[in-house]
C-alpha cells in the first residue's frame, strides 16, 4: 500500500519583500503553514504583522519573493472561497442598516453568483452563527452589538463558507474575555475538521493551547520559527520589546 500524497501547505510565502507608502515592511519573509496547522505572527507594532497577511490574501503586492496558495501560484489561484479572513480593528456598525444574519451571508457570496440563497445557505449561515454565539441575535442590528459581539459576527461571516484556511488579524483586540474563550473554542473546532490558521496576535492567551508554530517578526524579518515558549506567552520569545500599542480598548470597526 502506498502512502498518501502528502498535502501542499495552505500558504508557501518565501523570500517576501513587500513596501506600504513607500516604505518597505517586509525584507524577505518565509512563512509555512500547512493543512491543520495553527501559526501565529508575533511581534511588536511596525514589525510586518498584518502587512504578511495582507500580502497573503493579495491586498499587499509582492516586490520580490513568491507566493502559493494550495499548492499553486498566486497569479494562478481563483479559488478564493477556500480562504476565509478577519481583518484587523472592524466594526459591523459601518453605518448601513444591517442584521447580523445579513452580515454572515455575505460571506457565503464566494460559493456561488445567483441569489437568493438557497436553503444550504441559510443553514450555512445559522450554523456559523452558532459556533460563535451568536444565533439568537441573528435579526438584530449589528450597529446594536458591543464590540466583542461584532467580532463573533466577523469570525462567523469567515467560518461560513467552511474555509480550508482561516486567517485572522488581531482577533483578540478589544474584546471581552467571553468572547476570546468562543473564538479560541471555535479555532479548536476548526482546526479538529483539518482547517489551517494563521492569527496574528498581540499575546497567546486562550489560544496558547491551540498555537503549534510561533512566528515573530522583527523590522520585516523572522527573528523566530517554532514551537511557543509555554505559559509565558508573547514577552518571553524572541524579538518581543514590550511595547503594547493594543491597549486601548476602543470597539472595533467592520468593513462593510
Amino acid at each position: 500500500m502506498t502512502d498518501p500524497i502528502p498535502l501542499a501547505p495552505a500558504v508557501r510565502l518565501r523570500d517576501a519583500v513587500a513596501s506600504r507608502g513607500g516604505r518597505p515592511v517586509l525584507r524577505g519573509i518565509d512563512l509555512t503553514v500547512r493543512p491543520g496547522e495553527v501559526v501565529a505572527l508575533l511581534g511588536a507594532n511596525g514589525s510586518g504583522k498584518s502587512t504578511t497577511v495582507k500580502a497573503v490574501i493579495g491586498s499587499v503586492p509582492l516586490e520580490h519573493g513568491t507566493l502559493d496558495l494550495f499548492g499553486t501560484p498566486y497569479r494562478s489561484f481563483r479559488a478564493w472561497h477556500r480562504i476565509g479572513y478577519v481583518p484587523q480593528r472592524t466594526t459591523a456598525a459601518s453605518g448601513v442598516p444591517a442584521t447580523v444574519r445579513e452580515v454572515v451571508s455575505t460571506g457565503r457570496l464566494a460559493q456561488h453568483r445567483l441569489l437568493p440563497f438557497r436553503r444550504k445557505d441559510r443553514a450555512a449561515v445559522d450554523a456559523a452563527l452558532d459556533a460563535v454565539g451568536m444565533l439568537d441575535r441573528a435579526g438584530d442590528g449589528v450597529a446594536d452589538l458591543s464590540g466583542g459581539q461584532q467580532q463573533r459576527v466577523l469570525i462567523a461571516r469567515a467560518l461560513v463558507g467552511s474555509p480550508e484556511l482561516l486567517i485572522m488579524d488581531e482577533p483578540m483586540a478589544g474584546v471581552d474575555a467571553a468572547s476570546q474563550q468562543v473564538l479560541a473554542d471555535t479555532l479548536r473546532a476548526e482546526v479538529d475538521r483539518g482547517a489551517a490558521v494563521l492569527l496574528v496576535l498581540h499575546e497567546l492567551g486562550p489560544l496558547e493551547p491551540l498555537i503549534d508554530r510561533a512566528v515573530v517578526l522583527r523590522d520585516g524579518c523572522v527573528a523566530h520559527d517554532g514551537p511557543p515558549v509555554p505559559n509565558t506567552g508573547l514577552h518571553a520569545l524572541p524579538g518581543h520589546d514590550h511595547v503594547h500599542p493594543h491597549a486601548d480598548l476602543t470597539p472595533p470597526r467592520l468593513l462593510a
